[in-house]
């Protein structure tokens, strides 16, 4: 509602009896005025116009004060809209019938100026304030949206549930879970050869890849840390066989890396096992995992080729031989000593 100038409609059948009202409205400051002759032609001015008060009369032809009153209290784009209803009507049954039906206030024929402006005053204040109150709620509601996508942004959608419900997000160890790194041969080169915006476009296509990639195969995407991108697969959101998706995942974004990149090879690492995840964090949260999973697999990203992702011979084994592979041989592993290592190319999946 415009504090200026509110707009005023006046519904009435008889000519001088509009004249009137709109003549008093307008020495008391109000010059906003529309007026309609019956209920049909109000709707119509509501639905074209932001009206702010209606002063209706009750005996009036095609649709009367009481019909007209009931159509506006039933539309929600209306129903907030004060009404006044002026009538020579004053029977008590009939003040009662349109308070029923959501009438602000009442006021007889002929009205008693002072009353009707002070009581014009009241419901425009009313208004005002509804007006200002739904204004708030709209930013709460605007800034809670916002809110809720940045969470989602940074949170996997089962982390901001919890978040949400209880207010942490309570530590787990999870079982069985895939955790795929990949990330960009010869970035920090890259990086010394290029502007910055241009760094950041190709990154940012390709880690918007990735991401859909990663959906796509069931995964979830945990982190970018640099040039590096981290997902799982079976840790919030169930995945029928978290080691093959996640190391189909890891192919195709080798494949993808191809397509965007200037100038990228992408390597992956892969690795199965049990983690331990939360939120980290009190004003920036981040939920991580950790554990020997998680470091196997950071360790076999570095060993890969380009193009090609790495995983143990074991975790290949896991996987009944339906990916062909290649032999890195036994590579050194902090706290497991040799561990054969082995690598698969895009080019050359089986199933």
């Amino acid at each position: 509602m415009s504090e200026d100038a509110p707009l005023i409609l006046v519904v009435d059948d008889v000519d001088d009896n509009r004249f009137t009202l709109v003549h008093r409205l307008k020495r008391h400051g109000y010059e906003n005025v529309e007026v309609a002759c019956n209920g049909r032609e109000a709707i119509a001015v509501m639905d074209a116009k932001p009206v702010d008060l209606v002063l209706l009369d009750i005996m009036m032809p095609e649709m009367d004060g009481y019909q007209t009153l009931e159509h506006i209290k039933r539309d929600m784009r209306l129903r907030h809209i004060p009404v006044i209803m002026i009538s020579a009507v004053d029977e008590i049954d009939s003040v009662v019938r349109c308070i029923e039906l959501g009438a602000e206030d009442y006021l007889p024929k002929p009205f008693n100026a002072t009353l009707l402006r002070a009581r014009i005053g009241a419901s425009l204040e009313k208004k005002r304030l509804r007006d200002k109150e739904a204004s708030y709620l709209d930013d709460i509601r605007s800034e809670k949206k916002r809110s809720d996508d940045l969470l989602n942004a940074i949170l996997p959608a089962a982390a901001v549930r919890e978040l949400k419900s209880a207010g942490a997000v309570r530590p787990r160890r999870y079982e069985g879970v895939a955790i795929v790194f990949c990330d960009i041969v010869g970035f920090t080169a890259f990086c010394d050869r290029h502007r910055p915006e241009e760094v950041v476009d190709h990154l940012q296509a390709l880690v918007e890849s990735f991401e859909k990639i990663a959906q796509g195969h069931g995964l979830e995407k945990i982190k970018t840390i640099g040039d590096a991108f981290m997902a799982t697969a079976g840790l919030l959101r169930p995945v029928e066989e978290p080691l093959k998706a996640g190391l189909d995942c890891a192919l195709e974004m080798c494949r993808a890396a191809e397509r965007i990149g200037p100038e990228w090879q992408v390597r992956a690492g892969i690795h199965c096992g049990p983690v331990v995840g939360g939120v980290v964090g009190t004003r920036q949260f981040l939920f991580d995992v950790w554990g020997d999973t998680v470091n196997v697999a950071a360790r076999l990203v570095g060993v890969a080729s380009p193009g090609t992702t790495a995983l143990t011979e074991s975790a290949w084994r896991e996987l009944g031989g339906s990916y062909k592979a290649r032999s890195l041989g036994r590579i050194e592993m902090k706290g497991k000593g040799p561990v054969e290592v082995v690598e698969c190319a895009p080019e050359a999946t089986g199933s």
